[in-house]
This record gives structure tokens, sequence and C-alpha cells, in this order.
């Protein structure tokens, strides 16, 4: 019997010993740190995964711009284990407070959005949801909540690299590039983040040869490939053998252009050739190069920060080519298509961005007057 009552005490004591090593935590409450709960009180409860949301402001499927964004949203799923949804807000702006809203009502951690149309209400959704953390990827609007973080990128450095290797192209004996000496380019809109590509392309182009010239287009939308199409058209019967990009959706329709004419463009956002190789490698062959913003790796960033709590919310931070926030693409396609010394060049323009040897305008801080000056210096 004595010996049956020792065992029982024994027993008792272990559990004991036990249950308090189990309630041994960093927060003093018994439950378990959580990794998807940030340093400012944001993040999943205890045990929960981080839940994500990423609202894009039109559809997927421009191989740019929307899918860079959707590209960091899965890197968010499959590299921290978050739960994640993309919601498709679609062209009519009308629908996307009241998205922004209905979404802010449900049970995400982060919110995340990008570009400066949707800043404005983005940001109001942010102050009415102060319990939720908002992220907007790309935005040149300064000003955030408190519980927001903005991410921008150097477009008008990583444009200027796109710039030279157009002007380097343009007079190199590159298979389809002509005598002329006009490259082309061709924006969503005239809007001060698309002109901010725009004037650091005119001066990398400059740069390289002083007298280049620059044919621009507008095509007053990011959604409509035919109108892209039918305007590199006209460029590339003027006279143009290379047009930069910088149009979304609607920039699909310059590589239908230069399949058709058997002319050079250059991508935006996103690596395009290789995200047209699979599917037309015709096309993605006259893509020698793409200017891109990082958008799927600043997007995981972004959210693995402030998973850790190192994310300093309430700011905006410009990524460059020194954050790697932005770069041009070096695939197989480029390397095949310029030649090595002309790869020197453009390797040589791209340390003295990094090293801040050359200095580039921002199309954000101008007039439009002084926009439409560059323009016109240039023009055919």
């Amino acid at each position: 019997m004595k010996k049956k009552m020792l065992t029982l005490m024994l027993l008792a004591v272990m559990v004991l010993v036990a249950a308090c090593g189990n309630n041994k935590s960093g927060n003093g409450n018994g439950a378990a740190a959580t990794p998807g709960t940030n340093a400012e009180g944001g993040g999943a409860a205890a045990g929960d995964k981080l839940k994500v949301v990423l609202l894009i402001p039109g559809t997927l499927g421009d191989k740019s711009f929307f899918d860079a964004a959707n590209n960091g949203l899965q890197k968010v799923k499959s590299e921290l284990g978050a739960e994640t949804k993309v919601v498709e807000m679609g062209a009519d702006k009308t629908k996307w407070e009241p998205t922004f809203n209905d979404i802010a009502a449900e049970d995400w951690d982060v919110v995340i959005s990008g570009g400066s149309e949707i800043t404005e209400m983005f940001n109001a959704t942010a102050e009415a949801n102060p319990d939720k953390k908002f992220i907007n990827y790309d935005t040149d609007i300064e000003e955030a909540p408190a519980n927001m973080y903005n991410m921008s990128y150097s477009t008008n450095e990583v444009s200027f690299l796109a710039g030279a290797a157009a002007a380097l192209a343009t007079q190199s004996d590159m298979p389809n590039a002509n005598k002329d000496n006009v490259i082309g380019f061709l924006g969503g809109m005239d809007i001060p983040g698309i002109n901010a590509f725009l004037v650091g392309y005119i001066q990398g182009a400059q740069y390289v040869d002083p007298e280049v010239k620059v044919a621009v287009s507008y095509a007053g939308d990011f959604v409509n490939p035919a109108k892209g199409k039918e305007l590199s058209l006209i460029q590339y019967n003027s006279g143009v053998d290379i047009i930069f990009n910088v149009a979304g959706g609607t920039g699909l329709g310059i590589f239908d252009a230069a399949k058709e004419k058997n002319k050079y463009a250059i991508g935006v956002d996103s690596d395009q050739a290789m995200l047209l190789k699979d599917t037309d490698s015709v096309k993605a062959n006259l893509i020698v190069t793409s200017a891109i913003k990082k958008i799927d790796s600043a997007i995981l960033g972004a959210v693995k920060k402030l998973q850790d709590g190192t994310l300093e919310m309430g700011k905006r931070d410009v990524l460059g080519f020194v954050e790697d926030g932005v770069g041009i693409a070096e695939n197989e396609i480029y390397k095949a298509a310029f030649p090595a010394e002309l790869q020197t060049k453009i390797e040589e323009v791209k340390q003295k961005l990094i090293n801040k040897e050359i200095k580039v305008d921002n199309a954000m801080g101008m007039e439009t007057s002084e926009v439409e000056a560059i323009r016109n210096a240039v023009k055919p």
C-alpha cells in the first residue's frame, strides 16, 4: 500500500513539473509567442496563420504590374506560410472604395494594394481600421497613416538604364535595328508616375547619344492592348526600332506590333520576355530587356518584416538599385540580343547609377511644362 501511495505521489509531482515547464513563455501569460504577431500589435492571433489579402485595382493577366504583385503574394504564402487571397477589383473605379471597406471589415491581418490612383481611398480605409495593417506596394504619395507602410521605386533610374540600352540598340548592328536614330516610348497615361519613366528614359538615351530622338505616345488606358498595338505600329512605321512599354496591360499590344514588324521592345515592371517565352517565343525574343520593379520581392520583404515586428509603419521607402528594388532583365534573351561590348557599356552605366555618379531627374517633382519641354526637345 505504501509503495502504491509513493508511486501516485511521484506521478503527481511529474505532472506538476511538466505543467509548469509548458507555461514558460516570453509574454508571461502562458501563451506561446506567435510568429504572425508584430511588435505594434498587428498580425495573427496565437496559433493562427497570418492572413494576408491582396486587392488588385484591375485584373490579373497583364504580365506586368498586377501579376508581379500577385507573384509577391504567392511568395508570402509559400515562404511565410500565410493564408492568402487575391481580389481583382476590375477597371470600374467606383467599385474600388466599397471593396476596400468590405475587405477591411473581414478578419484579414494585412491588407495589400498598390498604385497612386488608389492611395487616397486606401489611406482612408486604413485610418478607419486602426486595428489592421495595410501595405501600399507602389505609391508616389509620401504621407501614410500610422498603420500603413508605403513603398515606391526609383523608376527614373531604372528607366535611365533602359534608355541607355535603347539608344545603344538603335545605333548598333543588331539585326532589327535601322539607320534611323529614333527610339520609342508608350505610356498608359500622361501622368507624373508614367512621366517619371519617360524623363529617365530620355535622359538615359541622351547620355549615350545627345542627338537621339524619342517618339512618345500615351494610350490613355492601361487595359487596352489593341490601342497599344495601334500606337506602336504608328511608331514602328515612322522609323522607330525599339519601344519602351510603360502602359500595363495596354503595353501587351507593343509586343504584338513588334512581332508583326520584327522590331524590338523593352518591357516594364516584370521580366516580360520570360513571362511570354513559353507561349510565344518569337515575341519574347524581341523583348531585349525589361525595366523591373521588384514588386514581388518588396511585398515579401515587407510582410516578413511585419511578421517579425521590424516593419516601420507610417512611412514610405523608396527602393532603388542599392536596395535591390529595381533592375533590368539580364536574361538569356538579353545576353543573346545585345553584343558583348554593348552589355559592357550598359553595365558601366548601371554601376555609375549605383555609385550615384549619375543624377537622374524625377518627373514627380516637375511642372507639366517642364515635362513637355523635355518631350519636345527630343521629338522626331
